[in-house]
């Protein structure tokens, strides 16, 4: 493509690990220039997951692609000189340091808004500040337990439990680079800066009770919270004579071809099951049900006859079978890139397309590779440069100690 909707926008973001990186990947993916600026110990995502060269892991790449990477040290003042600086070229700023830190560093939002009035300032933070829980450290498991995942998954299973994957890191991430597009909006209007705050806790819970705060939505509430149907234990892939389909009727017309061509034209005539609102109360059953009848043939059968009555159903894929997923390979969603030293790359893409066309993957970072060409773009001279890498505040392994060549 040759422009992409953030084209001209820089983000520099001091955030690390899963939310924030995540965040602006999606901007760096939409064409924004995102800086990753990084400790001289790096990302701790750095060594997390399988690896072919120190610092450039599996888990980094799926969260930093196609951004630069710059290393300074924030314990010195000329480091923390330095971030400003580069701060002053950017459109956005975004961390996720606890509020008490901030002022530690310098980059407590009034100082920089005060400095920098077009500055968009994105807070990361666990917990909004001004609740009892403002400024304790937040993990992933810890907001899936305190907004209610945990719950969920116990009233389904039985057992009290996280989801399976990072979904309180991913779905905050994705809240924050929404805010940070809408922020940029609003200053193109006004002119002026704004201060963003995406809360992980608030992020989760406003996320789970899209459904779930069910009959909560009135005074007195008409329900316990929780909406059956997602909940019920039935649902899941159902098992086939060889192995699992996933099978979604829905509507009132699904079901009742679902059930003539099943055989069972009775249970299509059943008022527990005949209408939205009487299924949504005897979902479980509805569901145990039609497991029994999906059990007596394989696979293929299923799918071909959901096919030919139009009911929503498909194949289950394992993680290992994405890569070779007959639509994704179609639509060239996987990419692939070449590195002189890691050799073959690959990438999931990414998914929104503008104009029709998929903006392209650029690599994962190496540690500190873009330091010093960022550096003097921001207006630092070379002697200044040469000084901190000289003394270590800064870090670039393209550069010998003392020098920026």
């Amino acid at each position: 493509m040759t422009t992409l909707p953030l084209a001209g926008i820089r983000v520099v973001d001091l955030s690390s690990v899963l939310m924030g990186p995540y965040a602006s990947q999606w901007l760096a993916d939409f064409g924004a220039e995102v800086i990753k600026v990084e400790s001289p110990e790096g990302d701790s995502t750095r060594t997390t997951g399988p690896a072919r060269e120190t610092g450039m892991s599996a888990v980094f790449f799926g969260l930093n692609r196609s951004k630069k990477s710059v290393v300074i040290d924030l314990k010195s003042p000329d480091g923390q000189q330095a971030l400003q600086q580069l701060i002053g070229t950017a459109d956005v700023f975004m961390h996720n340091m606890r509020p008490q830190k901030l002022g530690k560093v310098g980059l407590g939002p009034a100082t920089l808004r005060a400095r920098f009035p077009r500055l968009v300032y994105a807070g990361l933070h666990g917990f909004s500040e001004d609740g009892p829980y403002g400024g304790k450290p937040a993990y992933d498991d810890i907001i899936q337990g305190l907004s209610g995942c945990a719950d969920l998954m116990a009233r389904q299973s039985g057992t009290m439990r996280y989801f399976p994957m990072t979904i309180a890191d991913k779905t905050s991430g994705l809240v924050a680079a929404m805010a940070i597009l809408a922020a940029l909006m609003k200053r193109h209007a006004s002119g002026q800066g704004c201060q963003v705050e995406i809360p992980m806790f608030e992020t989760m819970a406003a996320f789970n009770l899209v459904e779930h705060f069910y009959g909560g939505h009135f005074d007195p509430p008409l329900s316990e919270p929780g909406y059956p149907r997602v909940l019920a234990e039935w649902r899941r892939p159902y098992r086939t004579a060889d192995g699992h389909v996933c099978i979604m009727p829905y509507t009132d017309a699904h079901w009742r071809r679902f059930f003539e061509a099943a055989g069972q034209p009775g249970h299509a005539a059943d008022p527990r099951f005949s209408s939205m609102s009487a299924r949504t109360v005897n979902i479980g059953e509805l569901y145990r049900i039609t497991g029994e009848i999906v059990a007596q043939q394989d696979s293929a059968y299923w799918l071909e006859l959901c096919e030919r009555i139009e009911v929503p159903a498909s194949r289950v894929n394992l993680l290992q079978d994405l890569p070779n997923d007959p639509h994704l390979k179609a639509t060239g969603f996987f990419e692939r890139l070449e590195d002189q030293s890691m050799g073959t790359l690959v990438f999931p893409g990414v998914p929104v397309r503008f104009d029709g066309e998929r903006p392209p993957v650029g690599p994962a970072p190496r540690h500190g590779a873009d330091t010093v060409s960022v550096l003097r773009e921001a207006g630092l001279d070379e002697a200044q440069i040469a000084s901190l890498l000289a003394r270590g505040i800064v870090v670039s392994p393209n550069a010998k100690k003392g020098s920026t060549q």
